[in-house]
């Protein structure tokens, strides 16, 4: 057995692991102690649950590296458990909201035991190379929970939360909204890399793809507006059946977070209550939007594999990369994530270093893109973690790209997001393909 015997190793370890606990806090700091316990919908958790529960996943982690490993508490474990059966029935997920014990200090606290914990877990145990692997999961896991906190506290604050950081969004220069024609042929699909990634971006494998066209750009607010004022969301014939259900159910008649008042459509996000930006991606629309959309338009959505192509393949030097721009990690000048801390979607063009070998822009940030390809293993697939990833293997659609609230630490073109067709207050936009 391969062990991390020396601080050489562990200290990458350490930092990794403070600068994501890091991250996490000072996305909540600047709440008020009230808002720590609200779940403004069933589909929200309270921040004061996250902040818990990426505590909590690393006990998980540590009990399976260490069969000796006692958890904190009993009462903490049933709360903070999100869905995993083999650590005992988790507590309904509409209902954390409801509950107002432990309370938010004793949360806080339990996250600066479990980072000690971890940190001495980190620094005094023989570690494998796969049980460093299920630590690094854990990180990664916590990024995901900073992004779902993006989305919760948008949700349940808006243009009420204050972050600690803000900058600037970039200026956009020109751009051509066209579509690229893409050559089909054998690509291997997957991730390529060396470094981590999720069990689901496994193992690289080819597929067939036929020739197709995919535009240039996420399709845009001022898109989108046209598609609504010609009676989208009154036409049954541009929606799916069970979409079209949602529709008439939910009274949609725009993407979340829109609003019309006076004759004028308005968005209300982090940025305030305001007047909508028609350079900026459409945000906050569910797959079946996204696929109403594409009917009208007479085109569709693209699948996976014509998505990761289109990022990430550079047909001059037969080569893929695991990025748009390389395989360099993503920074401010190529991408709108997280750490650019714009909190929005920047204007289509504003990224002309993130651009694809093949013309595609922002694929990498601003918003996931819906794909058609339903979430299932690949295959030869093999679990990293029961109950983490697999357990959703039905019923779900991928999203590839990430969005500007997602940590870039977790980030790639291979990474595969999945949420049900009809979710829509995650970060989700779309880009139109066609087949040739």
């Amino acid at each position: 057995m391969t062990v991390a015997t020396d601080m050489e190793e562990r200290n990458p370890l350490l930092e990794q692991f403070k600068e994501t606990r890091n991250r996490t806090l000072e996305l909540v700091k600047t709440l008020e102690k009230d808002d720590f316990v609200v779940q403004s919908e069933f589909f929200t958790s309270p921040p004061k649950w996250h902040i818990g529960h990426v505590s909590w996943i690393y006990e998980a982690i540590m009990s399976k590296i260490d069969k000796n490993y006692e958890f904190h508490s009993k009462e903490f474990s049933e709360y903070l458990n999100s869905y995993y059966q083999q650590f005992g029935v988790p507590h309904d997920k509409d209902k954390r909201g409801i509950i107002s014990r432990p309370t938010t200090e004793q949360i806080f606290h339990y996250f600066n035991i479990i980072s000690q914990r971890v940190n001495h877990f980190i620094e005094s145990k023989l570690l494998s190379k796969d049980e460093i692997k299920l630590i690094i999961m854990g990180f990664h896991h916590e990024c995901q929970h900073q992004e779902l906190l993006v989305y919760d506290l948008q949700h349940l604050l808006a243009e009420q939360y204050r972050p600690v950081r803000k900058n600037e969004k970039p200026r956009s220069s020109n751009f051509d909204q066209k579509s690229i024609k893409i050559k089909g042929g054998i690509f291997s699909m997957g991730y390529n890399g060396a470094d981590y990634c999720y069990d689901i971006e496994l193992p690289e494998h080819k597929v067939y793809l036929e020739n197709y066209k995919i535009d240039a750009f996420p399709v845009t607010n001022e898109q989108y507006l046209e598609f609504i004022e010609d009676g989208g969301y009154d036409t049954y014939k541009y929606w799916l059946s069970d979409g079209w259900e949602k529709v008439k159910k939910n009274e949609w008649m725009s993407p979340m977070y829109w609003e019309k008042t006076v004759g004028q459509w308005k968005i209300r996000d982090f940025l305030g209550i305001r007047k909508l930006n028609p350079k900026e991606p459409v945000c906050h629309v569910s797959y079946y939007e996204a696929d109403a959309y594409c009917k009208w338009a007479g085109k569709r959505i693209p699948t996976e594999a014509e998505w990761e192509k289109a990022a990430c393949w550079n047909e001059e030097k037969q080569q893929k990369t695991i990025f748009p721009w390389g395989n360099e990690q993503p920074t401010e000048q190529n991408s709108n994530l997280l750490e650019s801390y714009h909190w929005g979607c920047t204007e289509i063009g504003s990224y002309p270093n993130g651009r694809s070998p093949s013309g595609c822009h922002q694929m990498i940030g601003d918003v996931w893109e819906w794909t058609a390809s339903e979430f299932t293993g690949y295959p030869g697939f093999k679990t990293g973690f029961e109950e983490y990833n697999d357990k959703w293997f039905t019923n779900q659609k991928v999203l590839r790209g990430g969005s500007f609230g997602t940590p870039k630490m977790s980030i790639r073109g291979s990474y595969r997001n999945f949420f049900r067709l009809d979710e829509r207050w995650l970060v989700s936009g779309f880009r139109c393909a066609e087949s040739v």
